[in-house]
Order: structure tokens, then sequence, then C-alpha cells
């Protein structure tokens, strides 16, 4: 981080592996400069295989995600919509519920916002807390 507080700099792969792929939202320190109210950023690396443990609902948030590269199927009620070329996307707005799977290894870009708490599908040796399904458990004050 420089020594400006409003300015980081970093680098996607490793910042999001830090906080389960989100770059930027709500669930950062209020001073990070990545803490937002407005926006969630992730970066998602999901190699061949990987998919959404169970599907999202009732979201509250519209999302945008860009297919950075590899191949990315998302499911959404009465639609599937794959993403197979470097710079597809899909937006959805709030209420529509989803999953995802990534048909091959896969990067994406995820937008969304606002930056609010939402639901999260536990890990299987975290099944005594939660916590929205993007936000990483990082202890923060609300």
């Amino acid at each position: 981080m420089n020594d400006d507080s409003t300015i980081y700099t970093g680098k996607a792969t490793p910042d999001a592996a830090a906080d389960r792929g989100w770059l930027l939202g709500h669930f950062k320190d209020p001073s990070d400069p990545r803490h937002s109210e407005d926006v969630e950023i992730k970066w998602g690396v999901h190699p061949k295989g990987d998919q959404r443990e169970r599907w999202a609902t009732a979201e509250k948030r519209t999302a945008l995600l860009v297919l950075i590269s590899g191949r990315f199927r998302l499911e959404f009620p009465g639609r599937t919509v794959v993403l197979g070329e470097q710079g597809d996307y899909v937006l959805w707005g709030r209420g529509v519920d989803h999953s995802w799977y990534a048909e091959e290894d896969a990067v994406v870009l995820t937008v969304r916002w606002p930056s609010i708490p939402g639901y999260r599908v536990d890990e299987p040796d975290d099944r005594d807390h939660r916590h929205d399904d993007r936000e990483p458990s990082v202890p923060t004050s609300r």
C-alpha cells in the first residue's frame, strides 16, 4: 500500500485469494481504500469443474459478470448463459436467482452494487458462521 491512504496498488490474483475473490466492498476495513458501500468487485479464479454449492436466492443487488478467460456457465431460472469468449458478459438484476459452473479453467470479473451483506454458502468446515456468500470472513465493525 502506498503511503497515501487513498491510493492502493495490488495484484488481482493474490489480493483476491485473501478475501474469497473480492477486491472491493463493504466487508473491507473502513480505513482500507478498497472499502465501499456502493459497489463490490470480485476477481474470480475458477478451476474447471468449480461450481456454486447451491443457488443464490433473494438477491438484493444488481450484478455484472465479465469473462476474462476460459469458459463459464451461469444458470438462471429458465435460462442458461455460457460465456465462451473473452469479454462476454451477463448482467442480472435484483431478485434474480442464479448459480454458476466453470466449464473450463476460468477467470471472471464480477461487479455488484450496492455493497450490502447478503447470503453465503458456508464452507464445509465453517458451518458455525453465517456470512455473505461473496463476503470474505474478515472481522469488521458493522
